[in-house]
Order: C-alpha cells, then structure tokens, then sequence
C-alpha cells in the first residue's frame, strides 16, 4: 500500500478514495461494455469477460495518464484520478440534463429531421457540458483547473469575448 500511496503521491488516507472510485467506475465501465456485447447470454459469461476488458481499461486509462501528466499541470498525480471522476460524470450528466430539455422545446426524432435532431441534441448537451463541468469540478475541489480548461474551448470555438 504504501508503493500505492507513493506513486500516486497520496499523503492523506482520504485521498484512497479517488482511486477506489476510479476502480469502481472503470469495473462499471468493463462491465456495461461486456454486457452490452453479451446480453443475449448468461450473467456469468459477461462477468468473467468483464475481467480483461477491465484489464483493457485499466491499461488504457494508465496510458493516456502518462500522457496527461505532462500537459496538464496538476500539484498531484492523484488529482488526474479526480479530473478523469469528473470528466465521466459531467459526459454522463450532460446526456441526462439534456434529453428532458430538448423534449420541453418540443423537439422529437418524430417532428424534426433526424440531422436536425441530433445536432440540436449535440449543441444543448454541449451548452450544459459547459456548465456541468464547472460545477463538479468545484464539487471535486478542481474549479481553478477546470476554468482554465473551460477558458481554452472557449477560445477554440471563437467565443473569446465571454472569458474576459
């Protein structure tokens, strides 16, 4: 454990809890995805395929940290496990949030031409992304990193003048 700790530069035992979560949203993730190539089979097949696509993940994930660490400017290799938390549960939210609004415009796959749908689809989830972002990355105690992350998109897509 203490290897653990000293790789991640963990100096306080509450900070185990980024990678416990980390872990469980990976095996979720391994999971969802066995599932949904296995659903027509038997529970046990999809939790003994879970295992190497976990393992996928998990070799992927560690990849694209090696990646990250020198890119983004982080005091503590732990707080990439918090960035990724709350990279997930903002993609994840944003689905959610927006469905029910594009629904209270009136806007359906039935009323609207399919590239039509799908793109307003995109552009009110993306709207909430922004927002969503923000706000869980202050829940995860990373506001300042995900301004400066929200400042360079905003730069990106030539919105320059709302940052200032």
């Amino acid at each position: 454990m203490e290897t653990f700790k000293k790789q991640w530069e963990i100096q306080h035992n509450w900070q185990l809890i980024f990678p416990f979560l980390g872990l469980v949203g990976l095996g979720y993730s391994a999971f969802k995805v066995s599932n949904a190539f296995l659903k027509d089979y038997n529970i046990s097949y999809t939790i003994v395929a879970t295992i190497p696509v976990f393992y996928s993940l998990l070799r992927l994930t560690l990849f694209i940290f090696k990646k990250l660490e020198k890119k983004w400017i982080l005091d503590y290799k732990w707080e990439m496990i918090r960035v990724f938390i709350v990279f997930a549960i903002t993609g994840s939210s944003s689905l959610f949030i927006g469905k029910p609004i594009i629904k209270l415009f009136g806007i359906t796959k039935e009323n609207l031409n399919p590239p039509v749908y799908w793109f307003l689809y995109i552009i009110i989830g993306l709207i909430f992304y922004q927002i969503l972002l923000l706000a869980f990355g202050w829940l995860f105690g990373q506001f300042k990193f995900f301004w400066e992350f929200e400042k360079k998109m905003l730069r990106r897509f030539g919105l320059k003048q709302f940052i200032d």
